[in-house]
Order: structure tokens, then C-alpha cells, then sequence
């Protein structure tokens, strides 16, 4: 059994399949698969032309398992674009100083399509009866020899399920606060993962679509850092092939951007990109605000507080005990190498994958 379908679950269940084990079931509690990979669409758009509103790069030279499986699928990626100058902002009554921009080195990349192209293309090599979406995991019961997993759809019916192993595919903080485990996890690994801050969880981003580049025929980059606010880190999102884009990281904290109308943050936003850009940022064809804050199975009350960070991955079962062994975290977060990163979600999947084929041998 996954507990949840992320890059994480769904990976796991892909190599599951590339090994013959097909005895595996997904539960999600989110309505469609993908975790914190989530996508924004132009209306009456082609399917490359959509844009990341989670996870947007990857560095193919140093997450060589990641690259290796979007090669594998047939999948194509391109440089982050960074030609041209960059801005800073730092006050709102000056304009912006133009400087050098920098260029990454090894340069991120972008998957064409956006990384929905990723979940899009796993997907079709599972079994769509293997994954139950809008089911949410509630409790553990470990009786001696099998786990009986309790679920609860959105109308309230409840179903359960059997299983001899349980993968958690969701952050460590997230499976601490919502699932109930019988007998109780050890002491010292419940604190464990709910002292895990999960990546992603604090952050908005701000994404406005244009018809073309204007901010590259004026020699800029597209990339912008601001001390002013309301977005302190912007980028360049236009996918070759589609429209032209700029996306922005919010720096206000949470329950600053919370406690605005959503009109007031979509207008700030605006004049902002025109204080950096100039008029022809007025008018984006389309534009959205993701709030991973407000995300219900992936952001805490902790998430908002604590300060955002790559935290050192948590262990990932029990070390004695009835669940030792039966019971394995597969989120990004208990990676060792890439805790947070798309990455880590591939290097835990597979480390669960290898240690089960290791005992189960075909």
C-alpha cells in the first residue's frame, strides 16, 4: 500500500511495475495525482504550453537518478532562460537597477509541457485502477501479520484496505498529524517527523502569462530580486513553443498573504511587474496566484511559523518495534542526498523499491 500519490507514490508504483510486482494500491486524498507538482493552463492552450506553480527546475548532472527517468520517458527539458540583465528592486518610489545577471552553473532545467509532463507520463504506465483519488488515509492497525488502513472519502463513507507493507508518499510532518497508528509509532519518531518542516509549504508563487517575451527585446533577462515586495524573487517561465511568461516568489510571510483579498495580492503583483518591466506588464493574458500554505494535506500550522528550510532528512521507519520494517516514509523529505527536491522524491521511492525486491526476490 502508498499512502499517497506525489512524484514519490507514483514513482514507486512505476518501478513496482518495471519489477512484476503489480500488488500495490495508491490511496490519495487529493481529487488528482501529483503531489506538490501542480500546473497552470491558458485557456484554449496546447498541452506545452502550461506552467509550473510547484516544482520548476532540475539539474540533470547532479540528480542523475531524475534525469535518468525523464530521458527514460522520452521527455524533453530546456535551460532556465537567464540572457540578459537582471533587476533589483530596492525601494518602491526608484526605479530598478539594471546589473549583470547571473548565470546558474550547472544551468536548471525546465521540462517542456511544465513537470505535470512527469506526472502525466508516469501515470501511463500504472494501472488507473491501482490509483483511488479523494480518499484520504486515517489510521494504521497493525494486528500481528497484515496493516488495516482505514480511509475516509469527502462524502464521509469510509473503506478499508489490507496490506504486509505501508510506504508514506506524504511529508513526514503530514503523517504525524493525520495518521493514527495502532500500536503508536516509537515516541522519539513521531517528534522526529513532526519536527520535519515540509519544502514547499510556506510558498506562493505569482505566475502572469503574456503573449511574448517584451522584457527580453529590452535586453532583460526577465529575472528580478526585490526588497519591496510583494514578490522577492522573479523568473523568466516561457515555454518555447508557448506563450511568454514571468513567475515570482512571494516573500510575504503566510499569514501576511492570507489575510489579504486575493484582488489586492493579483493588483499588487501587477504594479509590481510593471515598476520592473514597464506597461506592457499591465495587461497578462492570464495569471495566477498557488498558495501551497493553504493546502490542507501538504502545510501545517507549523509550516507557516518555522523558518523555510532544507531540513536533514528524518529516519525513515522505526528502528524496532511493531512497525519496524512494515512501515517506510518515500516522500521527498526523507531523502538523504535531495531532502525537498524532486530528486529526493525519486532517491526514497527507490531505495524503498530495491529494499523490497532485496526481499522478495523474483
Amino acid at each position: 500500500m502508498i499512502v499517497g500519490a506525489g512524484l514519490a507514490g507514483l514513482y514507486a508504483a512505476y518501478r513496482l511495475e518495471q519489477c512484476g510486482m503489480q500488488d500495490y494500491l495508491i490511496v490519495e486524498a487529493r481529487a488528482i495525482p501529483g503531489g506538490r507538482i501542480g500546473c497552470a493552463v491558458r485557456a484554449n492552450s496546447t498541452a506545452v504550453d502550461r506552467f509550473d506553480l510547484g516544482p520548476t527546475w532540475f539539474w540533470p548532472t547532479l540528480q542523475p537518478q531524475l534525469n535518468q527517468l525523464v530521458q527514460g520517458l522520452g521527455l524533453k527539458c530546456f535551460p532556465q532562460h537567464e540572457q540578459g540583465e537582471m533587476l533589483l528592486e530596492r525601494a518602491a518610489v526608484s526605479a530598478p537597477a539594471r546589473m549583470r545577471g547571473y548565470v546558474s552553473e550547472p544551468p536548471g532545467m525546465r521540462l517542456v509541457g511544465g513537470m505535470q509532463s512527469l506526472v502525466d507520463s508516469i501515470c501511463g504506465y500504472i494501472d488507473p485502477q491501482r490509483i483511488r483519488t479523494g480518499r484520504r488515509a486515517k489510521a494504521l492497525r497493525y494486528n500481528g501479520e497484515r496493516i488495516e488502513i482505514d480511509s475516509e472519502e469527502g462524502c464521509g463513507r469510509r473503506e478499508s484496505f489490507v496490506a504486509k507493507h505501508v510506504w508514506l508518499a506524504l511529508p513526514p510532518r503530514i503523517a504525524a498529524r493525520d495518521l493514527e497508528f495502532e500500536p503508536e509509532l516509537p515516541h522519539a519518531l513521531q517528534r522526529q517527523w513532526s519536527a520535519t518542516p515540509t519544502w514547499m509549504a510556506p510558498h506562493a508563487k505569482y505566475l502572469a502569462v503574456y503573449d511574448r517575451p517584451f522584457w527580453r527585446e529590452d535586453g532583460l533577462s526577465g529575472e528580478a530580486r526585490s526588497l519591496v515586495g510583494p514578490l522577492g524573487e522573479i523568473h523568466d517561465a516561457s515555454m518555447p513553443g508557448g506563450s511568454a511568461a514571468l513567475f515570482g516568489f512571494f516573500s510575504l510571510p503566510a499569514n501576511q498573504r492570507c489575510s489579504e483579498p486575493i484582488e489586492r495580492l493579483y493588483a499588487n503583483c501587477r504594479e509590481q511587474l510593471i515598476r520592473l518591466f514597464g506597461l506592457p506588464a499591465a495587461a497578462p493574458a492570464a495569471e495566477f496566484i498557488k498558495d501551497w500554505a493553504l493546502e490542507p494535506f501538504i502545510a501545517t500550522h507549523a509550516d507557516w511559523l518555522g523558518v523555510q528550510r532544507h531540513a536533514d532528512s528524518p529516519d525513515e521507519t522505526a528502528r524496532f518495534g511493531s512497525w519496524q520494517g512494515r512501515l517506510r516514509g518515500i516522500a521527498s523529505e526523507w531523502s538523504t542526498h535531495f531532502p525537498g527536491y524532486l530528486a529526493g522524491a525519486i532517491e526514497a521511492a527507490e531505495g524503498a523499491v530495491m529494499s523490497l525486491t532485496e526481499l522478495n526476490p523474483r
